[in-house]
């Protein structure tokens, strides 16, 4: 896992409730943090979400990847089940397939020896930014804003490396995305420079979130979310009030747009 990870925020809840129900039948759950963002490592950073999120099993602090490169991993989150002897008995890549992944724990604790397990499983609501994707409206990928793996960008000249100013287009693309302000870009990150800037992006999808930080030595960053000209109104996400005013005081995932009706 990483912490600003969205599919390991929405497969929290089941990790947590598979905690809670199984360790006193003899499960251990170990959380790896591999980072993806250079905050990431910060084992601060790290803390402090687990505490917010109400991680409560162990954590291993994996910031020089050497576990993610022992299990050739490739993914957040990823899910490996272990034996009683030790043997890695299976996997599951992304989100999702949570009901598979419990029968997996299921059955080798009875292997194990662990009786009056059931065959039932856990009840899971996530809520806020834990609720499940409503992949039926979803039609926009994760998209970067550094320029090492970043794609379609729409503002004139390309995304380049170093400080420069930028105009969004009048119209963009559905899953493009633009700046325009004084911004400068390094390999996984954009740094805005001045305020007034702005990122333009053209989603369909019922959320929309954004991994933001304050800079260096800054304690906080007010922000404005807009869609589709206005503020969000009742659209807004957990981040962000109906003004569309939120505020940078943390490097995390943000919460920006949650529609609450047809998405569009």
């Amino acid at each position: 896992w990483t912490y600003t990870c969205i599919n390991w925020l929405r497969t929290l809840p089941y990790i947590r409730a598979w905690h809670q129900r199984y360790t006193d039948h003899g499960l251990t759950v170990v959380g790896v943090h591999t980072p993806e963002f250079e905050f990431e490592r910060d084992v601060d950073n790290v803390r402090r979400a687990a505490r917010d999120l109400r991680v409560e099993y162990p954590i291993a602090i994996d910031s020089d990847y050497t576990i993610w490169t022992a299990f050739e991993n490739h993914y957040w989150p990823a899910l490996y089940f272990i034996g009683a002897n030790g043997h890695l008995r299976g996997h599951h890549f992304g989100e999702g397939d949570f009901e598979r992944s419990e029968t997996t724990l299921q059955r080798l604790l009875t292997e194990a020896g662990i009786g009056d397990l059931g065959d039932e499983l856990v009840s899971v609501d996530g809520v806020g930014i834990e609720a499940g994707a409503d992949w039926e409206s979803l039609r926009s990928p994760e998209t970067y804003l550094g320029y090492a793996r970043t794609s379609n960008f729409a503002s004139p000249g390309g995304l380049v490396g170093g400080r420069n100013v930028y105009t969004a287009p009048s119209r963009i693309g559905l899953n493009e995305w633009a700046l325009s302000g004084d911004w400068t870009v390094d390999r996984y990150a954009a740094v805005l420079n001045a305020a007034d800037g702005r990122i333009a992006f053209r989603f369909h999808a019922r959320d929309l979130h954004l991994v933001m930080a304050p800079a260096a030595g800054v304690a906080s960053v007010r922000f404005r979310v807009l869609i589709d000209g206005p503020p969000a109104g009742p659209d807004h996400g957990v981040d962000v009030d109906e003004q569309g005013d939120g505020t940078v005081i943390e490097p995390r995932l943000y919460p920006l747009i949650r529609q609450r009706g047809y998405v569009t």
